[in-house]
């Protein structure tokens, strides 16, 4: 008899890159990139007089669609900026054909819970919620904001460390020791109502061996994957947010053992000369499921 619990399949979020609403060969490009998640934008990487226009060119995208089981999801502008409200409202007009519907909306600069309930008020049906962790005050309410997911569609935290670093007037330096505390606070949160949470952006394009050690920092902390500024960083970030052959290898083994009838009702193996709990076969079963489904997601 299993031990394994009824979960839902994992998703695959190791990379979500932005693509600026602007540019209208980016988003054209983004149909054919190994991103699992496509962040299209209409927030920071828009300059204030090209609003309209990025907004016009990202429906005009979503209504063609080809972005494959990519998972789209649209950062609007604020509430209280100028520009919010008309993003909500195209994206709701949108969305009365389904197959154009973004997967999710992005929300930015979300603080408190009364900013979830401002986004959902207007929120598409069927769209799901991601909100950005990048203001002090997002960090002291974590808890009060993740609660909400029982009762809204909010599904996932995104770290904006670069408006996060500006907001307390750190430096993002090598390691982001001044960052270690709201990006692990984050994850506790997450975690603790089940949601998926991403990390921040690597600035220093040309800095590959730099990127691929904040990635596996971000992995390590136990970010699901992490939001991108160029397709070049899309591999190595793919690569370290996967599970790796040695991983698969040693899940497959900690589940064909404790499924073994003859250790049924052991709580402590060892497998491969490692001692090995109950909470190592949840781990196990975990990688197995985020393993597969990349699989899926590839072949698809």
């Amino acid at each position: 008899m299993s031990l394994q619990p009824q979960q839902k399949s994992p998703i695959p979020r190791r990379s979500a890159l932005y693509m600026p609403g602007a540019n209208a060969r980016a988003l054209e490009k983004a149909r054919m990139l190994d991103a699992d998640c496509l962040l299209l934008d209409l927030e920071d990487a828009v300059a204030p007089d090209a609003k309209a226009q990025a907004r016009n060119q990202i429906c005009d995208a979503l209504r063609a669609g080809g972005y494959g089981t990519r998972e789209v999801v649209v950062r609007i502008n604020g509430l209280d900026t100028p520009w919010g409200h008309d993003d909500l409202a195209a994206l709701g007009e949108l969305c009365e054909n389904q197959d154009a519907a973004p997967d999710a909306i992005l929300a930015p600069k979300i603080s408190t819970a009364a900013d979830i309930e401002a986004v959902c008020a207007h929120l598409p049906d069927g769209v799901a919620l991601w909100i950005m962790i990048e203001t002090p005050a997002a960090i002291f309410n974590l808890d009060a904001l993740a609660a909400r997911a029982g009762d809204t569609p909010l599904v996932c935290f995104v770290m904006g460390t670069n408006d996060l670093a500006k907001e307390m007037q750190a430096t993002l330096v090598p390691g982001r020791a001044p960052l270690m505390a709201a990006l692990s606070l984050s994850v506790l949160a997450a975690r603790r109502y089940g949601l998926c949470v991403l990390d921040g952006v690597f600035n220093d394009i040309a800095d590959a061996d730099a990127f691929a050690q904040e990635c596996r920092q971000g992995m390590e902390m136990g970010f699901d994957g992490k939001t991108l500024i160029h397709p070049s960083q899309l591999a190595p970030c793919n690569a370290i947010f996967a599970p790796d052959e040695a991983e698969i290898e040693q899940a497959r083994a900690v589940v064909a053992a404790f499924d073994d009838p003859a250790n049924a009702g052991q709580g402590v193996l060892k497998v491969n000369g490692k001692m090995t709990e109950l909470l190592h076969l949840d781990i196990a079963r975990q990688k197995l499921a985020i393993a597969e489904a990349i699989a899926a997601r590839a072949e698809s």
